[in-house]
């Protein structure tokens, strides 16, 4: 068959055809276009301006292989949160920035696959979505984790103990265990607070080289949670050194009235810090001085302890070196 301008028409073994059109500049509309793999198999693919812009080079000169759609997934459903359990289509569209047309497709997709419920206008989330942290959690050997140490620092110390990992600008509870609920502001696995006004946040911080530092303050809201809360971005830098040089972070009263908290670093075999270990009590029952006198010994054997199971958990080890490297 004659090859009409710059217009190239394929005959495949079920005998369809396809028109592919090429232009001059190499950037593709096509709706579909086809390759074959090494076995001679026909595979197909959707390629459009955004998305070959989207694997084009970054300013840093790394080449960018993304996917929008999965992008925009996932951020529907961070969008429901404990205060958002419930949401609207115009809601989504609001918290995630997208056209009420893509958040609805997102949605409806969402809805298909069993992560997502609709009841009349509003959406919540199924507990599938559970699925989609389970895998980080069990390759981590929690359980194993919590009830060997996590467990006896909380009894020791009668108050909560917990486990957090550095993620962007944010800590994340990986593992918690608690005695007694003191506070109002209660974390479970999963929980993500503020780096800058929590003790863990301050270690992992601290764990940082200078250039991934610079990355965190220029990235980060540094915003205060109570009026005890350190939002001066050089005093951060000053209290994040001396955590450097001290090896702990004390924090009161800074994330939540009525909160004190010890934390120390976690290391890997490479003397990486990977995880932050934390005791915290009522700053009413025990005050920040008291809380390092009588817990920072026995918060660093723990720790000591954990950084010689990280040998057996590597789930730990590997996924947060990778994101913090």
């Amino acid at each position: 068959m004659p090859e009409a301008a710059g217009v190239a028409v394929l005959r495949c073994n079920v005998n369809k055809e396809i028109r592919i059109a090429k232009t001059k500049r190499g950037l593709y509309n096509e709706s579909p276009s086809i390759s074959t793999n090494n076995d001679g198999i026909f595979l197909s693919k959707s390629r459009t301006k955004n998305s070959i812009a989207a694997r084009r080079d970054g300013a840093d000169g790394v080449r960018r292989e993304t996917m929008g759609g999965l992008a925009k997934g996932l951020s529907v459903i961070r969008a429901f949160t404990r205060e958002h359990a419930s949401l609207s289509l115009s809601d989504v569209a609001g918290l995630t920035a997208m056209p009420a047309a893509t958040a609805r497709r997102c949605l409806m997709t969402l809805e298909e696959l069993g992560y997502v419920m609709r009841r009349e206008r509003q959406f919540l989330l199924r507990p599938k979505v559970l699925e989609l942290g389970a895998a980080y959690i069990e390759s981590m050997n929690i359980e194993l984790l919590t009830k060997t140490h996590l467990e006896e620092l909380a009894r020791n110390t009668g108050d909560s103990a917990a486990l957090c990992v550095l993620d962007g600008t944010e800590i994340v509870y990986v593992a918690r265990t608690s005695i007694r609920t003191l506070m109002r502001l209660e974390a479970h696995i999963g929980s993500r607070f503020p780096a800058h006004a929590t003790s863990m946040g301050r270690v992992l911080l601290a764990g940082q080289n200078a250039a991934e530092l610079n990355r965190y303050f220029n990235e980060a809201v540094i915003e205060p949670l109570t009026k005890y809360t350190v939002t001066d971005v050089e005093q951060l830098r000053r209290i994040i050194d001396k955590c450097r040089r001290t090896g702990y972070s004390v924090v009161k009263d800074e994330l939540d009235y009525g909160v004190v908290a010890l934390a120390v670093p976690v290391y890997d075999q490479e003397g990486r810090v990977v995880a932050a270990l934390n005791s915290s009590s009522h700053s009413n029952r025990i005050t920040a001085a008291k809380l390092v006198q009588e817990r920072l010994d026995m918060l660093r054997g723990v720790s000591s302890q954990i950084t010689k199971d990280l040998a057996s958990l590597p789930g730990l080890s590997l996924s947060v070196g990778l994101a913090s490297g």
